[in-house]
């Protein structure tokens, strides 16, 4: 599973950087957004497997020097970055599932919603939408970002959005959000499987992506695989 460990993390770099200030040294990217200072997922750190986080750690603090939190995705067998961020006052805010779709062997299932290309608006208003803060930071964030043909981005029932971001032949599902009342219809496992339909069309091998506790299930059902969990060590200014 290290193969698809590291194209997992290639891709979550092409997902990030177009959002705000990316930088990469040694195998180790930085993204950080002005714009949305409060939030650690869009002001994150995502390196390279194998790569030496500590010798860069002084460089990368004083780039969130700004910003009131920064989180940096640890894969959760890499205990010694964990360990040492811990250690410089980092705590363990979320534990994504890290997941897979084998699109060769993958089967949709019956009875998949209508569906229509979104637009970038669209998918930054229902995220707005969906996470809990309503504070304008997923717009900001969304709407402030410079992605290219390979970002498509699909919705349903204007309730319902993602992209997929093709990143040599991981087709990488982002910015997957439901509006809170029409959860628990199907509509984001759905619209997934519509979105692999397509993503297989345009040569894609197999999809990634990072899930919440609520999301595993659902992505699950359609076909995605656990193959650990990718942890978020977040620091935040307040601390």
């Amino acid at each position: 599973m290290s193969e698809v460990l590291d194209r997992m993390l290639a891709s979550m770099r092409a997902a990030w950087q177009p959002i705000g200030d990316w930088e990469e040294r040694d195998g180790v990217g930085s993204l950080v957004t002005p714009a949305v200072p409060q939030r650690s997922v869009v002001n994150c750190v995502i390196y390279e497997r194998g790569a030496d986080l500590a010798p860069a750690y002084d460089r990368l603090a004083a780039r969130y020097a700004r910003v009131d939190a920064w989180t940096v995705w640890v894969p959760e067998a890499d205990t010694a970055t964990a360990e040492f961020l811990a250690r410089r006052g980092h705590v363990l805010d979320a534990d994504p599932a890290a997941m897979v779709c084998d699109l060769a062997s993958f089967e949709p299932p019956s009875g998949l919603p209508e569906w229509r290309r979104a637009t970038v608006e669209q998918v930054a208003r229902v995220n707005e939408v969906a996470y809990p803060w309503h504070d304008g930071s997923m717009e900001r964030a969304l709407l402030g970002a410079a992605y290219g043909d390979n970002l498509h981005l699909y919705e349903t029932e204007d309730a319902c959005v993602l992209g997929m971001l093709d990143c040599d032949g991981d087709a990488t599902a982002i910015f997957v959000a439901t509006v809170p009342e029409a959860r628990g219809r199907g509509l984001a496992g759905g619209l997934l499987a519509a979105a692999l339909v397509e993503a297989r069309e345009r040569g894609n091998d197999i999809s990634t992506l990072q899930a919440t506790k609520m999301g595993e299930p659902v992505y699950a059902r359609i076909g995605y695989e656990r193959v650990g969990a990718i942890q978020m060590w977040e620091k935040r200014r307040d601390a």
